[in-house]
């Protein structure tokens, strides 16, 4: 019961990383200060066509096949939304 309560645990403190790690949240100068205008535009473009890449790799079914068609359309759209923070 201890190891299911730590795995749990774990589990749940990697998605809130994770969910922290968004474009909107990277948006940000050298200086700690949050990007405007065009700045923005540009890392927010980037941001989301690496995030579209990244999720296009990792679409895959619960036994490691690639995803196909509307279920692979659904997992990138729901991915680079999660990603992007929106």
């Amino acid at each position: 019961m201890k190891t299911v309560l730590i795995a749990a645990a774990l589990i749940l403190s990697a998605a809130t990383a994770h969910a922290a790690d968004t474009c909107a949240s990277k948006a940000i100068d050298k200086n700690g200060k949050p990007l405007a205008g065009a700045a923005l535009t540009s890392s927010m473009n980037k941001c989301q066509k690496d995030a579209a890449a990244a999720c296009d790799m990792s679409a895959k079914d619960k036994n490691g096949k690639a995803l196909a068609g509307a279920a692979k359309t659904a997992y990138t759209k729901k991915c680079v939304s999660d990603a992007v923070g929106g």
